[in-house]
């Protein structure tokens, strides 16, 4: 039956959801390839836009206007791939549930094929896999390693046979979904990584190889800083949920800090010489403490961050906050050291309390949630 002429009354058998953030190009097309290659079935499309200044959501609303197979969901005040992606499973009321990207680099042609391995019970979870050999004309050399080193790693942890876990593009039951909603991270990009490690290895998964397409209009969210936010994900799962994952970005961004501070460190000695070692030490502080606020802004608390002029007065409120720390790191590792503690690990638990104290002070005080940013 044509797709076209279902009553009003058949509920979809299939969502799609697509997250958005200034896709507007990129919406009307996805959809007219979707009727093309969903005819048959009952399927919606469900786009969740970021808000994106380019209208995107006004297009979306468009077109639900005069088709009902696409809805629009319009978060104000929330941003994020994965929470944008969980709001759209959970006000999907189909069997089962598709991600694709907005971009037009995933091959929609084989969501028939996902559905069909998923309908007759060969897996829980079907992921779109990017083949190496022809995904390179859709990624970039930089891109190419950055996925590279993600499956890596997600190999090591996990230690789960997905050949490709950085992919966005799959499709799953809804009812499994629903089982591990209150498990994922709202916060990331890798949906995919929380849903397989969150499922704890009780999913039955299948591959469906595609051709990775080059982005025409928009452009990539795919950028070593994601990479950063992977790689905090798969800790936390490392460490059975233990450490947040806010607390983990946090620390692994403190230890790109500690790069920036040596390398500043060492430029300003040798540019100017050893004499002024304070001077060094005092520039290449406030050098790594703008670099770590500035990462932390774009990643750890992206969904509260600064913008424009507000980022001054975050900036300070932060450094602030990790005055107050380092105060705490050395005056307990000078106590522990005066008690006869080993030098390495007086600094390591001065170092520690020092995260701990900053991540707490910046979650709290420093990205409170505010409107108007």
């Amino acid at each position: 039956m044509n797709s076209d002429l279902m009553p009003a009354s058949v509920s979809p058998t299939v969502s799609v959801i697509v997250p958005t953030y200034r896709e507007s190009a990129n919406v009307p097309a996805l959809f007219e390839r979707m009727k093309a290659v969903l005819d048959g079935l009952p399927w919606e499309m469900i786009v969740v836009d970021d808000d994106s200044p380019d209208g995107t959501a006004d297009i979306a609303f468009a077109i639900a206007a005069s088709d009902r197979r696409m809805r629009c969901l319009r978060r104000v005040n929330r941003t994020g791939l994965a929470g944008a992606v969980i709001e759209g499973w959970m006000a999907s009321s189909a069997d089962f549930v598709a991600v694709i990207d907005g971009d037009l680099q995933h091959d929609e042609t084989i969501l028939p094929k996902m559905y069909g391995l998923i309908e007759a019970g060969a897996g829980d979870l079907a992921v779109g896999t990017r083949i190496r050999e022809e995904a390179e004309g859709g990624l970039s050399p930089s891109r190419q390693a950055l996925s590279d080193l993600g499956k890596w790693v997600f190999h090591r942890i996990a230690g789960t046979a997905v050949s490709d876990p950085m992919s966005g593009f799959f499709m799953i039951r809804r009812d499994v979904v629903a089982r591990l909603a209150p498990r994922l991270s709202p916060d990331g990009f890798k949906i995919l990584v929380d849903v397989v490690l969150s499922a704890g290895g009780g999913l039955r998964i299948v591959e469906v190889p595609y051709r990775f397409r080059k982005r025409t209009a928009g452009e990539s969210k795919l950028t070593p800083l994601v990479g950063l936010d992977f790689l905090g994900l798969v800790i936390h799962h490392a460490t059975g949920g233990a450490l947040p994952v806010r607390f983990v970005l946090f620390a692994l961004i403190g230890l790109v800090g500690l790069g920036v501070h040596i390398l500043v460190l060492s430029a300003y000695r040798t540019l100017v010489g050893p004499a002024d070692f304070q001077a060094a030490q005092i520039v290449a502080t406030i050098v790594a403490m703008g670099s770590n606020f500035v990462l932390n802004n774009e990643i750890t608390y992206r969904t509260h961050r600064y913008r424009g002029p507000g980022m001054i007065g975050g900036f300070v409120a932060f450094a602030l906050a990790c005055g107050v720390g380092a105060l705490a790191n050395i005056d307990v590792a000078s106590m522990l050291y005066r008690s006869h503690q080993t030098w390495w690990l007086s600094g390591l638990s001065g170092a520690a309390l020092s995260v701990v104290w900053n991540y707490a002070v910046s979650s709290r005080l420093v990205w409170r949630p505010r409107r108007g940013r």
